[in-house]
Formats: C-alpha cells, sequence, structure tokens
C-alpha cells in the first residue's frame, strides 16, 4: 500500500537514501531540512538534487526546532508515518556547541511526536546511535543500560529515546528507534572519518589518527542502513533496534589499507591523543532487527570502501574542498 512519509533530514547522508527508497519502492515522501552549514550545504543541494526530479517528492526548507513551522506541515498533509533523521552529529563538535545539539536532537524530536499526537499520526522511526554502548560488553545487546552517555551528543539521543517511550506510553504512539553503527558510504559527511581519510589521502595531505589506530568500528554502508530503517516503519509498539554490520568490526588501520589500495596513494598519518568523547570499539548485535523485520546487512566492507573511492574521484572536482565545522 503506497504511503505517505515525512522523512526529516531529507537532504543528509542518510536522509537521502531513505528518501530515495521509499520513492522507489512508490511511496510520497515530504522532505524537510533546514539545510544548516555544519558541513559544506553543497553537499546537501546534491543530493537533494537527486530527489527533486521525482514527481512524488516535495521538499521544504524546515527546522525542526520550529513548532509553528511544522504544524504548518501537519496541518496541511496527512502522514502515514514520520522517519526522523534530521540531527546535528558528530561527538567532537557537540562539546563545542552542545545547546544546538539539545534543542534539535531533543526538543525537535519532542516537537514531531507533539504535532503526532494531536494530528493522529501514529508511527515513527527516530534515529539513535551505538555512541549510547560507550563502556558496555561487545557485542552491544539492545537490552544493555546506556544510562552514561560520554558526549553530548549521545546525551541529546538518549534523551529523544526516553522521550519517545513517554510518548509512545501516554499516547500510543508506536516508536521504532534504530541506533545506527558507523553509517558510511558516497557522498557520506565530511566530518566523517571516511571522507576525511579518503580526500586527504587523495589529495596528498596528512591525515589524523586520535589513538594508535586501532580503534574498531562496526561500519555499516548507508543503503542497508535507509534499507532497515524503512522496514523498521512495521508496526512494533516500541522497540529498539541496532542496525549494524555485526560480523565484523574494522580497524582504522584497515581502513587506511583499503583506502591506499583502490586509491593508488600512500597515506601521511600523524598521530594524535585519543579524545575522552569517543568511543574505542563498536559491534552490533543484530540477531533483534533480523528477527523483528528480516534486515541484515549486505554490502561487504571492501566493496563499500571501493565505492567511496570511486565516488570522490568522479566528483572530485568540488569534493576536495568541502568543509565542514568539526575542522580536520
Amino acid at each position: 500500500m503506497k504511503m505517505n512519509i515525512l522523512v526529516t533530514g531529507s537532504s543528509g547522508f542518510i536522509g537521502q537514501k531513505v528518501c530515495q527508497q521509499l520513492l522507489e519502492r512508490g511511496d510520497s515522501v515530504v522532505g524537510v531540512d533546514n539545510m544548516n552549514d555544519y558541513y559544506d550545504v553543497r553537499l546537501k543541494e546534491y543530493r537533494l538534487g537527486l530527489l527533486t526530479k521525482n514527481k512524488n517528492f516535495s521538499f521544504k526548507k524546515i527546522d525542526i526546532e520550529n513548532f509553528d513551522d511544522l504544524e504548518g506541515l501537519f496541518r496541511k498533509n496527512q502522514f502515514d508515518g514520520v522517519i526522523n533523521l534530521a540531527a546535528r552529529a558528530g561527538v567532537r563538535y557537540s562539546m563545542e556547541n552542545p545547546f544546538v545539539y539539545m534543542r534539535t536532537n531533543a526538543m525537535g524530536t519532542l516537537n514531531l511526536m507533539e504535532l503526532m499526537k494531536v494530528y493522529g499520526v501514529k508511527k515513527m522511526v527516530l534515529a539513535s546511535t551505538s555512541s549510547l554502548y560507550a563502556g558496555q560488553p561487545m557485542p552491544f545487546l539492545e537490552t544493555l543500560p546506556v544510562n552514561s552517555p560520554i558526549s553530548p551528543y549521545a546525551a541529546s539521543k538518549k534523551s529523544a529515546e526516553v522521550m519517545a517511550y513517554t510518548y509512545h506510553y501516554l499516547y500510543g504512539l508506536d516508536i521504532s528507534i534504530v541506533r545506527y553503527f558507523t553509517v558510511y558510504g558516497p557522498a557520506g559527511r565530511p566530518d566523517m572519518v571516511i571522507f576525511k581519510f579518503i580526500k586527504n589521502i587523495i589529495e596528498g595531505k596528512p591525515i589524523y589518527i586520535n589513538g594508535d589506530g586501532t580503534q574498531t568500528r562496526d561500519f555499516t554502508y548507508v543503503d542497508d542502513i535507509a534499507k532497515g530503517t524503512i522496514m523498521a516503519l512495521k508496526p512494533l509498539g516500541y522497540e529498539i533496534v541496532n542496525l549494524g554490520g555485526g560480523l565484523a568490526s574494522y580497524s582504522l588501520k584497515y581502513l587506511i589499507d583499503l583506502i591506499q589500495r583502490y586509491s593508488d596513494k600512500k597515506a601521511v598519518i600523524e598521530y594524535r591523543e585519543f579524545s575522552k568523547a569517543d568511543i574505542k570499539d563498536t559491534l552490533a548485535n543484530g540477531n533483534k532487527a533480523k528477527k523483528l523485520f528480516g534486515w541484515e546487512p549486505s554490502v561487504d566492507f571492501d566493496q563499500g570502501i571501493k565505492n567511496c573511492v570511486e565516488w570522490y574521484l568522479d566528483n572530485r572536482e568540488w569534493a576536495n574542498n568541502l568543509s565542514c565545522k568539526d575542522g580536520e
């Protein structure tokens, strides 16, 4: 059955891919994004341009922090569900500007849920993060206590999760919380390590590693993440579900080796002190996603990195000077 879905953060890395997959299956999508300049707006405009060609996609420049603008949107549309991907991301930048993280990630989510309650929209998929699992034993299970966030970013996401449960309990909203594990892919965020490493290695600039490079991540390809996010539109009540590779974590050193192989360039590495706000290793237990809605990742890490390098080389003319507030 065709659905009308509100996707917030629609010009973002994951948001664009979610919109694309919804449109490909025949749904109508209303996308909203504030097009903020945390990283170079040209990348968001590039992604948005890929969506506006589809007649079933409409876009509104709206900040989810603005309740009145959002209410106008809910008043004019009958949504079958909301996928909330609008968020301030980036662990280190959250330490510099924690206020905007709470406003967008927590209060913005609250605005959406309040309007869902008022306008009778029952289903939300809320994007959350594996950063909440800091200090917990791997592989990370959804039942682990995540009450010790080590960055304002993680704390803001935890706040949204807790309020989501409240709205489920009090008002019967059906909310699936999907905790993402280090999402990567072509046209990724310039503040993420994969984009930075590819860009700097190809351009002959140093790359910076916080720590010794042995820290690992459960890297998960953006197409797989988008697919799992859409699957989570299924009625579930209130569930927290990991979306991660779950089979292996890969070190930064291995990532660098892959980039060197596919770019035929040599990395210049500078080591820095490990950041207190960073999580050392991540690995998802993905059994719940498979059980609840049949999701499991399909894109091999080596192939995924090859795709990222090829995208950068194809778009190098403008991608080589994309900037972000997270710096190097």
